[in-house]
């Protein structure tokens, strides 16, 4: 390998001459083998480069071979050329992207856990103090309904065109969903918070036990064998719960059947491909109709309480119920709205795993606000039963051998 010195002179083509150059034998006359005169002051560069590489890569008529247009620089240590900063654009903006998804799915997987821990707390306490839990209920769904036809009617979310049909197939899942939260509300006015979502860790069971009634789908022996922790470990927690009573024991177990059930009528539902609901727009069309079922109800059971009148004659704080009830409300369907959102997102088994985080996040929330007094045996319990539901959440995916056909 030779190296030659590169040096600025009249017979560059780059630089316009009177006379043309002409090309003599040997090296052309802008590249001597002796020493060429020093080039402007800050400008000095050098290239080790090869007799074949030269004659390959620089034209000796007037012109420049095409590889010289474009601005390489080589040496020995370092290489820099034109088309390099191209795949790293791509990938530094394939990098940021994916770098803002996993942000934004972040910050919603917070607001979730808050807006279920603000839920559950506001509405302990207005069902202590005001033990109505179907109007409490109403009220909910009612804010619901407001928040549904704001989005709409701003065009924040995209108004469906609904038919009788639909209307029809929809309204079971409506009933079912009134109820999960119906049993839900009374359930957190009879015991502590974190007793109600311990027994409602058993939804797996009852996930399990409906899909192989209505759905066919036997589970595997993984699924069957996860379901042992979570049975064990709410039984133990039952047993020593200090605010332990059969009415909100059952109004939990309620809740759990009823919510078990719209997920599989949900699924045979979207069996039907009705492709214009999603669903946010399934949730929201269901809390509509939640509430015009229930508003009745409200009205024949409980009487309209939900008054400034009554809430005096009672004794109770009126702002303060007034306020903690529409806050309550108004996170309830916001963890729900955002709820559908992470699932749009992400696999059915990660939000599973979610939710069994989002489950844990609420008990000790709740136990550290109400200072809810938790023995050893029961924490044991709690834990016992929702290390199953996390062991289900990930046994859940494991699909069954086919089974090898006889030949």
């Amino acid at each position: 390998m030779q190296s030659s010195a590169i040096s600025l002179s009249s017979c560059n083509p780059f630089l316009k001459s009177k006379s043309p150059c002409k090309p003599t034998s040997g090296f052309p006359p802008r590249f001597s083998r002796g020493l060429d005169p020093l080039p402007p002051k800050g400008l000095h560069l050098r290239a080790s480069i090869g007799r074949s590489d030269l004659r390959q890569r620089i034209s000796f008529g007037n012109g420049v071979s095409p590889s010289m247009q474009k601005p390489l620089f080589e040496g020995p240590d370092f290489r820099v050329g034109a088309s390099a900063s191209v795949p790293e654009s791509a990938d530094s903006k394939s990098s940021s992207s994916s770098l803002i998804q996993t942000l934004q799915l972040g910050a919603l997987f917070g607001l979730w856990y808050l807006f279920n821990i603000y839920f559950n707390i506001y509405n302990k306490q207005v069902l202590k103090v005001f033990p109505f839990p179907i109007t409490i209920t109403t009220l909910q769904f009612a804010v619901g309904t407001v928040l549904v036809l704001i989005m709409w009617s701003t065009g924040l979310y995209k108004k469906p065109k609904i038919n009788s049909s639909q209307l029809i197939a929809i309204l079971p899942l409506a009933a079912v969903h009134t109820l999960g939260n119906l049993f839900t509300n009374m359930s957190l006015g009879k015991v502590a918070v974190s007793f109600t979502h311990t027994i409602k860790a058993m939804e797996p069971f009852f996930s399990v036990v409906l899909s192989a009634l209505f759905m066919g789908e036997l589970p595997t022996l993984w699924v069957v064998s996860s379901l042992v922790p979570i049975v064990g470990g709410v039984a133990l927690a039952s047993l020593t719960e200090a605010s332990f009573n059969w009415a909100g024991f059952w109004s939990a177990m309620a809740s759990n059947l009823t919510n078990q059930s719209r997920n599989v009528l949900s699924k045979k539902f979207m069996l039907k491909k009705e492709e214009s609901l999603d669903n946010i727009t399934l949730f929201s069309i269901i809390t509509i109709m939640s509430l015009i079922m229930l508003a009745p109800v409200t009205v024949f059971t409980e009487g309209i309480k939900f008054t400034p009148s009554y809430m005096e004659l009672a004794g109770l704080n009126v702002e303060q119920v007034i306020q903690r009830s529409l806050l309550a409300g108004l996170c309830f369907h916001a963890y729900q709205q955002v709820s559908y959102m992470i699932l749009a997102r992400v696999s059915p088994v990660t939000h599973s795993v979610g939710n069994c985080v989002k489950r844990v996040v609420v008990i000790v929330s709740s136990v550290l606000f109400f200072k809810t007094p938790v023995s050893p045996i029961n924490s044991l319990g709690t834990g016992i039963a929702l290390a199953g539901v996390f062991l289900y959440s990930r046994v859940k995916k494991i699909k069954p051998k086919p089974e090898a056909k006889s030949a």
